[in-house]
């Protein structure tokens, strides 16, 4: 494998704000357009998932939420909204940890997560509803980006990602949630490295480090750069989804 000496990642600005039922891909492919970029074969589209999940309806009013028992029970451990912990739990198969103001669960596609990726941020303003995952982020991603690739004309690629805390290190990171057109990792064993010795175990989480990057761009708060466009890379591998980034129980020495 040949790394890039350069990649390029462009933020596009001038996305509208997305609401349900919204036509994402046209509204990204507009804002494209505004700011004279046209994305050409192998490139990369990197969203945030929020804007998926907005354009998906995946808002869940917390007015009508009844919290169950257990959901007022962790409520009262975690110092949480009782309701916002029933919609946590119903997006999750396990409480994996939880104390005072932390409730890390594994959501049902598999990721142990802080809330269950459930959020309030860049949501509304009244604070009355809080956003989920999509529901399938590697379908989501597919979608797209059949819509981009007959739209330009060329193969493309979509990352949908989202910012995600990591154990045993402080601070989070962009990961990719949904994938289509590019691998999700790339199985390095095998290969020589420097002094000619065989790899023996690096698989290389690529849709991650790629979703980490446009990170970098898209922000955490009010800088409006949902979309990111990724120049430069190159890959010889078959695409492969997120899913398939998700460690097994059976490989999970610390289930």
């Amino acid at each position: 494998m040949t790394s890039p000496t350069r990649i390029e990642l462009i933020g596009v600005p001038d996305v509208p704000l997305v609401g349900p039922g919204d036509d994402l891909a046209a509204m990204i492919a507009d804002a494209l357009e505004r700011n004279g970029l046209r994305p050409s074969a192998g490139e990369i589209v990197v969203i945030a998932h929020k804007i998926v999940s907005k354009a998906e309806d995946r808002f869940v009013d917390l007015a009508k939420v009844q919290p169950s028992d257990r959901a007022l029970a962790i409520a009262a451990e975690t110092e949480k909204d009782p309701r916002l912990v029933e919609i946590i739990l119903s997006e999750s198969t396990r409480v994996v940890r939880r104390r005072a103001g932390l409730l890390i669960t594994e959501h049902r596609l598999g990721y142990v997560m802080a809330n269950a990726g459930i959020d309030q941020s860049n949501v509304a303003p009244d604070g009355g509803r809080v956003l989920l995952l999509p529901r399938d982020p590697d379908r989501s991603a597919e979608a797209l980006r059949q819509r981009f690739s007959a739209h330009y004309g060329c193969e493309l690629a979509v990352i949908i990602n989202d910012s995600f805390g990591r154990a045993w290190r402080r601070g989070t990171v962009g990961i990719a949630l949904g994938v289509a057109g590019v691998p999700a990792s790339r199985d390095l064993r095998g290969q020589a490295d420097l002094f000619g010795r065989k790899l023996q175990v690096s698989v290389v989480g690529f849709a991650d480090e790629i979703a980490a990057a446009a990170s970098l761009i898209m922000g955490q708060a009010a800088e409006k750069l949902p979309v990111v466009l990724v120049r430069g890379l190159a890959w010889t591998e078959a695409p492969t989804p997120a899913q398939s980034l998700v460690r097994p129980a059976a490989e999970d020495l610390f289930r």
